[in-house]
């Protein structure tokens, strides 16, 4: 029997891979989960009830693109939060999480080759792993783009050669970055836009953080390609409920674009897609539309930014994240620092190579380590400080 070689080459998963390095070994201590980026928070009480209230829903098939009530409230959100108007049948799309569009994107909007050569899709390094594989499937060229203290933890792009832009036809950006926490600024997406525009690409913006933050709500890139007059058909915009409304389990994202581009995602997901049924998308809709439990859960993580300043405060190489809520910790060896840490206290965090490419001495993650910020408080700072004395002190 043969099996295809295009995903032959493909790293481990990080998580798989890190329990191939910790779990042969006993943790040193009561066990502290900090590796996975999964909300601890409560969702809306009512979010069970809606879903009850619908449950008769289960008997159809859910419309591919999202019920009416489901595209209606994401462009309402939309609206509210970006001060940008869309057309919910033409220019969004229900999603099952955002890693199906970010990964559908690329199969339905990149060309097959681009002036004549085999094309590019740029990516920050380091990344959400489903860009890569998203790239492959359509044969693309992956370039991964380091996103570094030199570059503001931001992907510099512009920096790039002539020869490699003239190919590229997709840029992954995502801001806030995970896991850095770093928030690309206006005059960033302004400068991202343009050569998008100059080198004819499209801009592929996942936001899944933006609603985490500490004071000022991070600009997206829908509100400054609408002050541009960028071409609609550039930006394709991702987001979802699992951060921003701890609903993680609920599979409800969107992907927001101009009307072609919808248009092609949709026909991809009429013949590949999963919709979310319609109790959930019922339910979606609801938590789309609120935004209390939105203002109460960010004020549960700006808690949890001042402990983690408390705790590093005075640590050489601490950055506070701008949003989201990962910590991105400097360390010799990402690696091994988090096998000792296993070993030594039981707090469990995901070295930074696992997220990034590049060989030994150059891959941008192999000397940091995440750890998500997402237990409760009190259990987050004792990890945080057992951490902190167990690698810093």
């Amino acid at each position: 029997m043969n099996f295809p070689e295009r995903f032959s080459d493909l790293p481990e998963y990080a998580f798989p891979r890190l329990r191939t390095l910790l779990d042969h070994h006993q943790p040193g201590g009561e066990v502290v989960h900090m590796t996975i980026g999964a909300p601890m928070h409560d969702f809306p009480a009512w979010v069970t009830d809606v879903i009850t209230e619908n449950a008769a829903g289960f008997k159809g098939y859910p419309p591919n693109e999202g019920s009416p009530e489901l595209r209606s409230a994401i462009t309402d959100w939309i609206d509210r939060r970006y001060r940008v108007s869309m057309d919910p049948d033409t220019n969004v799309m229900a999603l099952n999480g955002t890693r199906e569009g970010l990964y559908n994107a690329a199969m339905a909007l990149c060309p097959e080759q681009k002036n004549g050569e085999k094309p590019v899709i740029l990516c920050p390094n380091p990344f959400y792993q489903v860009y890569m594989v998203a790239s492959l499937s359509v044969r693309a060229e992956p370039v991964f783009v380091s996103a570094t203290a030199a570059t503001g933890h931001l992907p510099n792009y512009s920096g790039l050669p002539k020869d490699v832009l003239n190919r590229t036809v997709a840029a992954y950006i995502c801001s806030p970055a995970n896991p850095q926490g770093a928030v690309a600024s206006r005059d960033y997406w302004v400068e991202l836009i343009q050569l998008a525009e100059t080198y004819d690409f499209r801009i592929f913006a996942d936001e899944c953080y933006s609603e985490i933050y500490r004071d000022t709500a991070p600009t997206g890139v829908l509100t400054v390609a609408q002050e541009l007059g960028a071409d609609p058909e550039r930006i394709t915009f991702f987001n979802s409920l699992s951060k921003r409304s701890n609903l993680a389990g609920l599979r409800s994202g969107l992907i927001a674009g101009g009307p072609e581009t919808i248009k092609r995602v949709k026909q991809l997901r009429n013949y590949a897609g999963a919709p979310l049924p319609l109790p959930l998308q019922a339910a979606a809709a609801k938590v789309w539309a609120d935004e209390v439990h939105v203002v109460e859960n960010r004020a549960l993580y700006q808690e949890k930014y001042t402990i983690a300043d408390e705790v590093f405060a005075g640590v050489q190489g601490y950055m506070p994240p701008e949003a989201g809520f990962f910590l991105w910790l400097p360390v010799e060896n990402g690696e091994e620092t988090t096998l000792r840490l296993w070993q030594e206290t039981g707090v469990r965090v995901l070295p930074g190579a696992y997220l990034s490419q590049g060989d030994p001495g150059q891959n941008p993650g192999e000397q940091f380590i995440r750890v998500a910020m997402v237990a409760p408080k009190t259990e987050l700072r004792q990890g945080l400080v057992t951490l902190r004395d167990c690698i810093y002190s």
